[in-house]
């Protein structure tokens, strides 16, 4: 399928860097991929997927591209200066997030100004590999809540399961391909937190149910009920939902904004 939208003029050097990452995920995943018709069909939108390996980016951009929505993830600005990996994502143009300089607040921007142009920007809310020890997802921070509002366009959850399993295939078993789950839902409801004041109560609001709606499709996935509580990485446990150990600031400064954002992980194979 072709993955140009109107108005996104994809270059050569994305469609380069897609047909890499497509074709290397596919060589070790098989397809089991679910609500597509949750994409939004015009304009741009978000799309928050669980984080459960380092094979995420490459599973999640090519339901996306293979969809017909060509992707553009905040990734670590580390993984910008890896071999092969870095060239890809300086191709495909996916956006740095520098989180430990002033300079984090461009993601922000960039991300709000794709969005509004048409795009399908990609933002793991936990911005780390789950360290739930059932791989549930955990708290969220608030950075794709905060360009949601901000441009007001659809959030779309997106749960994923079996990437966590392409590092760990038994080739004695004859598992040379994983499968590959991929199921999106409807739109996270936030329009009744549209145009109120944003301070730390409302983005907690909105990454709540982002998280949850991530979770319900999870559940849906693996077939089991999620955990009532959600892994807090600075507690190292469960807390109920909607509590955080470490809240971030109503106002954050630029080094604070890159923290919200996170970006996406992934290592060298």
């Amino acid at each position: 399928m072709s993955a140009d939208r109107p108005g996104q003029g994809l270059s050569m050097g994305y469609h380069l860097a897609m047909f890499v990452t497509r074709n290397s995920i596919h060589l070790l995943t098989k397809d089991d991929w679910h609500g597509a018709e949750h994409l939004p069909s015009d304009g741009g939108f978000l799309v928050c997927p669980n984080h459960i390996s380092h094979a995420d980016p490459l599973a999640v951009a090519r339901f996306l591209y293979d969809n017909g929505h060509p992707p553009y993830f905040l990734a670590k600005e580390s993984l910008f200066a890896l071999p092969v990996v870095g060239p890809v994502l300086g191709y495909a143009q996916q956006i740095p997030v520098r989180r430990d300089t002033t300079e984090a607040a461009e993601a922000y921007r960039k991300a709000v100004e794709a969005v509004e142009a048409g795009k399908c920007v990609v933002v793991m809310p936990e911005s780390t590999i789950t360290k739930d020890p059932d791989k549930w997802p955990m708290t969220g921070k608030t950075g794709a809540a905060r360009i949601a509002l901000a441009t007001g366009r659809p959030v779309i959850p997106l749960a994923q399961w079996g990437a966590q399993n392409v590092r760990h295939r038994s080739l004695s078993a004859g598992l040379l391909r994983v499968t590959s789950t991929m199921r999106a839902g409807p739109p996270v409801p936030l329009a009744d937190l549209q145009d109120r004041p944003i301070d730390m109560a409302l983005l907690r609001e909105a990454t709540g149910r982002i998280m949850d709606a991530i979770t319900t499709e999870l559940a849906a996935v693996r077939g089991q009920a999620a955990p009532t509580g959600r892994w807090d990485l600075h507690a190292a446990r469960r807390l109920p939902r909607g509590r955080v150990a470490s809240p971030e600031p109503d106002h954050p400064d630029a080094l604070e904004l890159g923290e919200a954002l996170g970006g996406s992980e992934q290592e060298p194979r």
